[in-house]
């Protein structure tokens, strides 16, 4: 009867062990166990290599859960048939079962899904162990479900549940509200264009190239803009750009008989359809803050500034020299009067 007892025992534990290893390392997320595999800990290292590779590891749990399941059955029976009268037999499996369903499932998985990081850091090491030694038969099963598993390559994460994980995060206090609508405002940028942002160019503010600085003094005095285009004869025709500071600098000199065009620093020109990362990336490498956008014929759209791209993510910026906030709405109402 103790033989019994301690072979049913041991196949409990056995198949509780598998179990719960399964449910804990499918529980521990792929980011998780990355981040802790940055503390250089050789435990943490080992279980990122069995995530990355689950097949070979989870092969490994199964073999051992069916010997354990299979094998302690069969051995159970045999020695329950030797010890109990026939009668027992039926209450003796009744029991097992139960037993088997508690203590080999229910029980270890939930212990499992509950300490997942701790149990899976516990058994990557012995696992991946185990699963050198049952090399040989795993390359057997693997060559058997080959055929049958899906080769398309899987990511740990993506932009939907970046997004869904930062509400979440909101709701549950992890992170500000503030925090969270600019992180789902960082996917925008690669969706908007310049010409979602531009200013277009009937409400452009510029000056022309031939204009001496005394006939423009007023004009730049009262411009609530710190960068301002500089165009030829008509507004296709973009020069450079000036920046108020350097007219106000050289109208303090008295160079009032000096044209806009020798204060004018050229411009870059990007087309409609550069998405709104691409221009902060491109203000960044050429440190400036203003954009000429263009058609797909040449022709000028409108200008595009580094305040435009940020407002994607942090809302609309106004100071308190503006007194237009949506110049594109202007644009349009300006338009629909002409």
């Amino acid at each position: 009867m103790l033989t019994l007892l301690l072979t049913t025992l041991a196949v409990l534990i056995v198949s509780g062990l598998c179990s719960g290893t399964e449910a804990a390392l499918f529980s521990v997320p792929l980011l998780r166990v990355r981040e802790l595999a940055r503390s250089e800990k050789t435990r943490a290292k080992t279980l990122l290599k069995i995530r990355e590779k689950m097949n070979r590891p989870i092969t490994t749990i199964v073999i051992l859960n069916n010997i354990a399941n299979i094998g302690g059955s069969i051995l159970i029976g045999s020695l329950a048939a030797s010890v109990l009268d026939s009668h027992l037999i039926g209450y003796f499996s009744a029991g097992l079962t139960l037993l088997v369903i508690l203590f080999s499932e229910i029980i270890p998985k939930t212990i499992g899904e509950s300490h997942a990081e701790k149990i899976s850091l516990a058994v990557a090491q012995p696992l991946l162990g185990l699963s050198r030694i049952f090399t040989p038969l795993i390359w057997c099963i693997d060559k058997i479900t080959a055929p049958f598993a899906n080769k398309t390559e899987r990511y740990s994460t993506n932009e939907s549940q970046i997004k869904l994980l930062a509400r979440i995060g909101r709701q549950e206090g992890v992170i500000e509200e503030d925090e969270s609508e600019m992180i789902q405002r960082i996917f925008e940028l690669n969706d908007i264009c310049a010409e979602d942002l531009m200013t277009p160019r009937v409400a452009i503010t510029c000056l022309q190239n031939d204009q001496t600085l005394q006939a423009a003094k007023d004009f730049i005095r009262t411009s609530q803009h710190s960068r301002i285009v500089v165009t030829g004869e008509n507004r296709d025709e973009i020069v450079g750009i000036v920046f108020k500071d350097e007219l106000l600098d050289a109208m303090v000199d008295e160079k009032y008989s000096h044209p806009i065009s020798d204060f004018a620093h050229p411009a870059h020109f990007v087309a409609e359809s550069t998405r709104a990362d691409r221009l902060l990336v491109t203000f960044q490498e050429l440190r400036q803050h203003l954009a000429v956008v263009t058609d797909e014929y040449g022709g000028v759209s409108g200008v595009v500034s580094l305040e435009d791209v940020l407002e994607i993510l942090t809302g609309e910026i106004v100071d308190e020299t503006d007194t237009v906030v949506d110049l594109q709405a202007f644009a349009k109402k300006q338009s629909s009067h002409q």
